[in-house]
């Protein structure tokens, strides 16, 4: 598959000095497949936080760092910096789950018919609790939406169903899902159902099926812990889901009509109560985040940075299938971290000294929730106060000719204004969240900087929703998203890579050559976690 030629576009500023002619863009698309390569080996099996093939792939993007003159930025002088977690898994044996209705019990199988996931913390070993659907179960009082206000949770378990009402932006109905658990404990309720609507699927339920014997992972300091006391959370099969609702007045193909359409979806007590028993077994493990330094070369600014990221480690080691076990993440997310060595690369290669420094993080746990990036967000290696922002790069994926870009963020802060410039320069106009609902705005580690008050952005090739790339997107995602089969036998358009690359890179140059820091917009939501 061969995308249109074009002209790489030199982007260096003033603040670089003697500039020698960049690598050609065959030997920076060889070299960013070659890293792609290793780092999706089966040998690296699949690099699971904690894993020994996490240790390989975090040892090769350390020494990469290193070649490319990186300066060590992690503790003890060095490029790590440990993260301490507990892995956490659901035995069989002694976990079960049923719905009761006026004396009659209906088992639910797992996982066929509901799966249990464990980001939070520990679950609780016993549930018997009444059920109440909260329609999308989104707290938002100072956006004009409250699914909570009214309801007594206190005991309760409940209901939600994916979505969110149309006047709602993308950003505000994630940020409202990735607070729902903390939310919902903190008024009392036990635990959280989430109903997704077939047309809301991205992939069959035969897919969650398959990841559900993977461990859950959650900080090993119980103050990091978003849900501070125990708080089961399960994913109920579509197929199953009418079960919920008998006797309510309501069904489920109603309820997902309304989701569907992003209507108002009303909140109502469940006849059914929900009984489960957990058993689980736990263990602590020790993984790392990478960093590497370029220092910048303003006196004055240079101990301010602006952060590259994009998440090192993938899903291990699961499920077979076509006989396959290895989950190689290829474009999840390899490709992101030989991105940012393609950057680090290109900066070498043309000099490029900003006047703030550009720290790159390759960080652990992003699969398992976001924890290697919270982790360094909360505690970085650098002073707190000195990080004006985050790009992040994660799954961009290449299928198809870059002619835009989604910019995850731009909305809320002045690195909006700056990506767009950077855009215009390039013939690249940014494109709004094609499928807002996916909650694509706290699914990857740039969330964690916006919860720390740091400006962040993340990066998609752009396109819109009914559109040929629309089905290319969506097939990937159907067939090869957290699947062995997202491995190098791709094809993709790698000159497009190479072109999104300079764009972060020239984005990044730009906020660091910036005399003034990036700042929220005045009427940003996330203006709130801004430090004083």
């Amino acid at each position: 598959m061969k995308a249109r030629p074009f002209l790489l576009a030199a982007f260096l500023t003033a603040a670089c000095v003697s500039v020698p002619r960049p690598a050609s863009l065959p030997d920076r698309m060889s070299a960013w497949w070659g890293h792609v390569e290793i780092l999706a080996a089966d040998d690296m099996e699949g690099r699971a936080a904690g894993s020994e093939g996490y240790r390989r792939a975090s040892d090769y993007v350390a020494q990469r760092f290193d070649d490319y003159g990186l300066e060590p930025a992690g503790e003890n002088g060095g490029y790590f910096q440990t993260v301490r977690l507990e892995e956490r898994r659901i035995l069989s044996e002694g976990t079960s789950a049923a719905l009761a209705t006026g004396g009659r019990i209906r088992p639910l199988r797992l996982p066929e018919d509901m799966v249990f996931r464990i980001s939070s913390g520990p679950p609780p070993e016993a549930i018997d609790a009444p059920l109440v659907f909260i329609g999308y179960g989104l707290h938002l009082p100072e956006a004009g939406h409250d699914d909570f206000a009214g309801v007594d949770l206190r005991g309760r378990m409940a209901v939600v169903v994916g979505g969110g009402p149309r006047a709602l932006s993308a950003a505000l109905k994630a940020h409202a899902r990735a607070e729902r658990a903390r939310l919902l404990a903190e008024r009392g309720a036990v635990g959280v159902i989430t109903l997704t609507t077939p047309g809301q699927q991205e992939q069959p339920w035969a897919s969650t099926v398959r990841g559900s014997g993977q461990p859950g992972m959650y900080p090993a300091d119980a103050a990091l812990r978003t849900v501070a006391t125990p708080f089961l959370s399960a994913t109920l099969n579509p197929a199953a889901a009418e079960l919920l609702f008998a006797e309510s007045g309501h069904g489920f193909t109603e309820i997902a009509s309304l989701a569907n359409a992003s209507a108002p979806v009303p909140g109502f007590p469940l006849r059914p109560r929900f009984a489960a028993r957990v058993a689980s077994e736990a263990r602590t493990i020790l993984t790392r985040n990478v960093v590497g330094r370029l220092r910048g070369r303003d006196s004055r600014l240079a101990a301010e940075h602006v952060v590259l990221s994009a998440h090192l480690d993938g899903l291990g080691i699961g499920a077979p299938v076509a006989g396959d076990s290895i989950y190689n993440g290829a474009l999840d997310n390899a490709a992101g971290v030989a991105a940012l060595l393609d950057v680090a690369e290109l900066y070498r290669r043309t000099r490029a000294r900003p006047r703030r420094s550009i720290l790159f993080v390759a960080l652990a746990g992003e699969e398992r929730g976001l924890l290697g990036s919270r982790w360094f967000a909360r505690a970085p290696t650098v002073p707190r106060a000195s990080i004006v922002a985050n790009l992040n790069y994660d799954m961009a994926l290449p299928l198809f000719p870059l002619t835009s870009i989604t910019v995850l963020g731009a909305e809320e802060s002045s690195l909006g204004a700056d990506a767009r410039a950077v855009g215009a320069e390039r013939g690249l106009p940014l494109t709004p969240d094609p499928f807002p609902d996916r909650n694509s705005f706290v699914r990857s580690d740039q969330y964690s900087f916006i919860e720390a008050g740091i400006p962040a952005l993340a990066f998609k090739f752009g396109f819109r929703a009914g559109t040929p790339e629309a089905a290319t997107e969506r097939d990937w995602r159907a067939r090869r998203y957290h699947s062995p089969s997202d491995d190098i036998a791709q094809p993709l358009f790698r000159e497009d890579e190479i072109r999104l690359h300079d764009f972060i890179a020239a984005l990044a140059l730009r906020i660091a050559n910036a005399d003034a820091r990036p700042r929220w917009n005045d009427d940003s939501f996330f203006r709130r976690f801004a430090r004083d």
